[in-house]
């Protein structure tokens, strides 16, 4: 009897270095009735709020988060170290949750 053994997909861990992007599955939708912004995957929404959705528009495949930083930090007037460790919580745990991935490596 012959066993396949499947491969696990590693986790993703956010660095600083890290590019994210949404998968194919997920969008970032503005809904008019409603005026909110929703993240849409199947079978979940989530409803960012303003910065949130800000970091998601960020996190396009071309940036890494600590790019994604140096942009809310010009924006917002704030240090660039405080908001890299704030975003890279919550990347992570977008990622770990599926709505995004890693854009070199697809995971």
């Amino acid at each position: 009897m012959t066993m396949t053994v499947m491969s696990e997909r590693k986790p993703l861990v956010v660095r600083p270095d890290t590019v994210v992007a949404l998968p194919r599955h997920v969008q970032l939708k503005f809904d008019k009735l409603r005026e909110m912004w929703l993240l849409l995957a199947p079978e979940r929404i989530l409803t960012p709020d303003d910065i949130a959705v800000r970091v998601l528009q960020l996190c396009d495949g071309t940036r890494s988060v600590h790019q994604v930083c140096e942009v809310l930090a010009e924006i917002y007037a704030a240090p660039i170290d405080r908001i890299e460790a704030d975003v890279i919580v919550m990347v992570q745990d977008l990622a770990t949750q599926g709505y995004l991935q890693s854009f070199e490596t697809g995971a």
